[in-house]
């Protein structure tokens, strides 16, 4: 994996990022044209978990219609204002889905296959999960 960093040179500090497969993403820490930093962390942890939850749902056959994964977190008061904790928030629709099923594939992704939580776990980062299953009208 790679990926490049450029500053855009305006009024603010802000940078375009490319990753190596070629997408953009705007990094601002005045949050006039993109995400802070510290935001895509948890953007990518959400993402992370929920390409896992999704994928392991999917494979033990649940109707899921939607998965959103909702992330909170606190920072340390010092600096660096590292992360001390985190909260994913999975809310998931779909018909009949079983509760058990979901509970296993948030704790797969957890232990087992979200690299990102795995590493930031690692690192000292509490990170505590929860969910909500909501039944679909369809």
């Amino acid at each position: 994996m790679s990926a490049s960093v450029a500053w855009l040179k305006n009024d603010v500090i802000n940078f375009e990022t490319t990753s190596g497969s070629g997408h953009k993403v705007v990094i601002d820490s005045a949050q006039t044209l993109g995400a802070k930093p510290m935001e895509l962390i948890l953007m990518g942890l959400g993402g992370c978990a929920s390409y896992d939850v999704v994928s392991i749902l999917q494979k033990s056959r649940q109707a899921i219609d939607d998965v959103r994964c909702e992330v909170s977190a606190k920072r340390a008061d010092a600096i660096p204002a590292v992360f001390t904790d985190i909260h994913l928030h999975f809310v998931v629709t779909g018909k009949n889905i079983k509760e058990a099923q979901v509970a296993k594939a948030i704790d797969l992704s957890a232990e087992k296959y979200c690299s990102a939580s795995k590493m930031l776990a690692d690192g000292g980062v509490n990170i505590t999960h929860d969910y909500q299953i909501i039944e679909s009208a369809q």
